[in-house]
């Protein structure tokens, strides 16, 4: 999921946002979490999350709370969101 931090104005802010929605997210849904892209960008991030389960309709569940969660987060906008199933 690609993001958009819209008050960081440092690394270290956008850090913070980031850990803390990653923390969120892996400790709620007990998934697989990292920051994988834009490392070096203070206003844009990309999040990935690793489900694994033999239930494609709980994928699913779980993936559209984890987008509820980053939606209503008002620290972060979602802009794109891939889904890659296996």
């Amino acid at each position: 999921m690609e993001l958009h931090l819209h008050s960081s104005q440092s690394l270290k802010e956008k850090r913070f946002v980031v850990k803390s929605l990653i923390s969120k997210i892996r400790n709620k849904f007990n998934v697989s979490v990292a920051e994988v892209d834009f490392l070096d960008k203070w206003q844009r991030t990309c999040i990935g999350v690793a489900i694994v389960s033999n239930s494609k309709r709980l994928i699913d569940s779980v993936f559209n709370e984890v987008i509820g969660i980053i939606e209503k987060d008002m620290r972060v906008q979602l802009i794109d969101k891939i889904i890659e199933v296996l």
